[in-house]
Formats: structure tokens, C-alpha cells, sequence
């Protein structure tokens, strides 16, 4: 948790609430920014710049909604692997950036090594997905899969006020 102090010790409340805003609506008038943070246009354009600089702000992107686009089912998969050497790693971490399916990939301390979070359309293209892509990644000895019934909470957003 030090760490994390640490690397937000150099952002005021205005920094904060900025941010806050930008996940709100990444997309508002930097006037409108202006407005709701109190300072002059120049003031939070600067700031802004200084916070995609230092890499508080990764990237602007839309939010899609995956039931309009064939994506409507979520999975969850946890991956065991064969061997847990370094280039067995670097294998299986490189091969899952190449498949669009694969939102998320973390290793995970624990009974399995890997958490992956898919999206596909339904159970037959998960199932297809499984056959032509899952299971042959390197490394993968077992896998578990969890197909998400309801989604209560999805969000990006971190606590920052």
C-alpha cells in the first residue's frame, strides 16, 4: 500500500477530481472541465497533458456494448500449466496478445496460474474458442471455465476521491 502512496503523493484534490471526471466522461470540453474543476481552460489543459505524461491516464477509448456486437457472453477461465519455467511464460503470455477474445490475461498466485477473461457469443463459440485456441496455447495442461450467468457490477473506474 506504500507504494501506492508514493506514487500519488505528487496529485493535489484538483489532480484528483480531474481524473475522477475524465473516468466519468473522457470525452468533456476541456471547458467544461474547467468549469467543474474551477480553473482557467490553459490551467487544466496543462494539467491534463502532465497526467497523460506521467501516465496517470493510460488512454481514451469507448465503451462498447458487447450484447450489440456478438460478445454477450462473458467467461472466466483459469489456466494451469504444464511447467512453470520462465520460457513456458513468455510463450503463453505472448500467444494470448495475439486473440482479440482474450480481454484480460493475469497471473494469479494460487491453485492455477492464469485468469483469463473472454468474451465470445454464445456457449458454440465458446466452445469452438476452447477447441482452436484454448486448449492449444503452450503450456496449458487444464483448464477451468466459468461462463458468467449475470453481470452485477463492470466497471473500470478506481477510487480516487
Amino acid at each position: 500500500m506504500a507504494t501506492l502512496t508514493a506514487q500519488r503523493t505528487d496529485l493535489d484534490r484538483i489532480d484528483l477530481k480531474i481524473l475522477a471526471i475524465l473516468q466519468e466522461d473522457g470525452r468533456i470540453a476541456n471547458l467544461k472541465l474547467a468549469e467543474l474543476v474551477a480553473l482557467s481552460p490553459t490551467a487544466v489543459l496543462a494539467r491534463v497533458q502532465r497526467l497523460n505524461k506521467e501516465g496517470y491516464i493510460l488512454g481514451y477509448e469507448a465503451r462498447l456494448n458487447p450484447r450489440k456486437l456478438r460478445a454477450a457472453m462473458l467467461v472466466f477461465v483459469e489456466v494451469l500449466l504444464d511447467r512453470t519455467t520462465p520460457n513456458v511464460f513468455d510463450a503463453f503470455k505472448a500467444a494470448v496478445q495475439v486473440h482479440e477474445e482474450i480481454l484480460e490475461c493475469h497471473m494469479v498466485a494460487g491453485g492455477f496460474d492464469y485468469l483469463l477473461k473472454t468474451r465470445m457469443a454464445d456457449m458454440d463459440a465458446y466452445r469452438a474458442f476452447a477447441g482452436a485456441v484454448l486448449w492449444k496455447l503452450p503450456g496449458v495442461r487444464e483448464t477451468r471455465t466459468y461462463a458468467v450467468m449475470e453481470e452485477v457490477k463492470d466497471t473500470t473506474r478506481l477510487k480516487l476521491l
